[in-house]
């Protein structure tokens, strides 16, 4: 129970920081900008590991837990636990937000909902994020869970930082599912959905793979 719940404080915290400046960006007219919800998004994640690591292992994302599942890290039981309490954590913050800021303006910006640019197709939008889910996944795997560094908090953090930048106008750059999911129930934004949880599990089981084959004799 203590790493389900700590699954749903780090989803959480992750949805919170993500939308919330989602939204302190749409209020201020643009001041916190791209820059500013890339590392709202990649701190939120670096603190939560930092914290919970311990606990659970500190996923906070399904395709995370996928990927780590497909190479036999995490029983599949638990795995599904993770899916739940990272799904969950995900709707309950865009849900408070919503409480927070007020409906209109969290409307105004469909909950900080993840969506396709323009003129990014459906297939693209798949494969996006699973490049973007990728390198996410590639750095989780390597760093925390193969070398078990005391840096990984931080190396994860600024991959996150790194694929927004990258992907954020073609796609959001969610790279989770928990983190699209959340938000579309309150927004009711479901166009192109399927990117988001095709894309990020296939990306991170194919570097889940591949730091096994780095990292395995």
């Amino acid at each position: 129970m203590r790493a389900y719940m700590a699954e749903f404080i780090g989803t959480f915290a992750l949805v919170f920081a993500g939308v919330g400046a989602i939204a302190a960006n749409y209020a201020t007219d643009g001041a916190v900008g791209l820059v500013g919800i890339a590392f709202a998004h990649g701190l939120a994640i670096a603190l939560m590991i930092a914290a919970l690591g311990a606990v659970s292992g500190a996923h906070f994302n399904p395709a995370v837990t996928f990927g780590l599942w497909s190479i036999g890290k995490i029983e599949l039981g638990t795995a599904v636990g993770y899916w739940i309490a990272q799904l969950l954590g995900g709707l309950v913050a865009a849900g408070l937000l919503g409480v927070l800021y007020g409906a209109d303006l969290l409307e105004a910006v469909a909950y900080g909902t993840p969506v396709l640019g323009e003129g990014v197709g459906l297939g693209a939008g798949i494969a996006i994020e699973a490049v973007l889910t990728f390198f996410l996944v590639f750095v989780i795997a390597t760093v925390a869970v193969y070398q078990k560094s005391a840096l990984a908090p931080f190396a994860i953090g600024l991959a996150i930082v790194m694929d927004i930048f990258a992907g954020g106008p073609l796609t959001g750059a969610a790279m989770n599912p928990a983190r699209a999911f959340g938000p579309a129930v309150l927004s009711g934004v479901w166009a192109g959905h399927l990117a988001y949880w095709v894309g990020p599990l296939v990306g991170g089981a194919l570097a889940a793979l591949a730091a096994r084959w780095f990292y395995e004799k």
